[in-house]
């Protein structure tokens, strides 16, 4: 009677371990990324990527005199004054 408590102990200890090892490699994989923030700087930096940021979209114009907002490329001209060109190609002031 013995033998088979002490063969039904070490068994539930060697499956006790290994349950505690796949759990460990499961929390292992499943790390939580942070938010992919180097697109953001490379929108930041590049006025031909479009944004639907508006503070984005203010800040490129100043920087770059140039940027695009939902699909549509406006530009800041000589005078200070923003326009995005017509599908005719004629500059429309905002």
């Amino acid at each position: 009677m013995t033998n088979i408590l002490l063969i039904l102990f070490f068994v539930l200890l060697f499956l006790l371990f290994s349950f505690s090892k796949r759990n460990k490699g499961l929390a292992k994989k499943s790390t939580i990324s942070p938010p992919y923030e180097p697109f953001l700087k490379e929108q930041e930096f590049n006025p031909d990527i479009s944004t639907d940021n508006w503070d984005l979209h203010k800040l490129r114009l100043d920087k770059f005199r140039r940027s695009q907002y939902k699909g549509l490329t406006f530009f800041v001209s000589s005078e200070n004054r923003i326009y995005y060109l017509s599908e005719e190609g004629n500059k429309v002031y905002c």
